[in-house]
């Protein structure tokens, strides 16, 4: 008689995430309140250690991957491009702003050099532009090859959001990859919301460029 092979869900045994969902940590003893009785892999303050910082950077390197894998995201394509460029509209209210404040004070010279700051990236705003056609080129090209391509970005704002919104202007997939700043970092609302990933360790985000 063939031996019969058991898949994940025909196993008679739960899960560790029903064994997380289900243990009490509170059995009124000492012992079951005592943290070195939390599993493992359930304990926050654990995982946080020092010591296991080889383990968070094998986690962070296997979610990005594992779910790409899920979403058979096969072939990519990469743009990398500055967080300092405006769309065109957002930069003639920048400027529009910046020479309302020089108005109210002209001989600030710091209103004047706000001013300069708005112009030149008025300037730069056709960057933009031309990032986001990238953005909708790759995405439309893809759709005539067998492995489709997927636009990656660092997923902020800037040329990043450009490249990431011109693949979501015409309906398709892109994906960012976040890194966690001292300042506030939050990711363009273009990227596809299942393909934005966020960083801590910078190494294993280039790994994934």
């Amino acid at each position: 008689m063939a031996k019969k092979t058991l898949i994940p869900s025909e196993s008679p045994f739960p899960t560790a995430k029903q064994d997380a969902a289900s243990v009490s940590y509170d059995l009124g003893t000492p012992q079951s309140r005592s943290p070195s009785y939390r599993l493992a892999y359930d304990d926050f303050d654990f995982i946080m250690r020092d010591e296991l910082r080889p383990v968070r950077l094998q986690l962070e390197l296997l979610k990005p991957e594992l779910v790409q894998l899920e979403l058979n995201i096969q072939s990519t394509v990469v743009i990398f491009g500055s967080a300092r460029v405006y769309d065109n509209e957002a930069a003639l209210q920048a400027l529009h702003n910046a020479e309302l404040a020089l108005g109210t004070n002209p001989s600030d010279p710091e209103l004047e050099n706000n001013v300069a700051i708005a112009c030149r990236l008025l300037n730069k705003s056709h960057y933009y532009e031309e990032a986001r056609k990238l953005g909708t080129l790759i995405t439309l090209g893809a759709k005539n090859l067998n492995q489709p391509l997927t636009v990656v970005t660092g997923g902020g704002p800037g040329i990043m959001e450009a490249a990431n919104r011109g693949a979501a202007d015409v309906g398709g997939k892109s994906m960012g990859l976040n890194i966690v700043l001292p300042g506030e970092q939050k990711p363009n609302p273009y990227i596809t919301p299942e393909l934005c990933f966020q960083f801590h360790y910078f190494a294993i985000r280039k790994m994934h460029f």
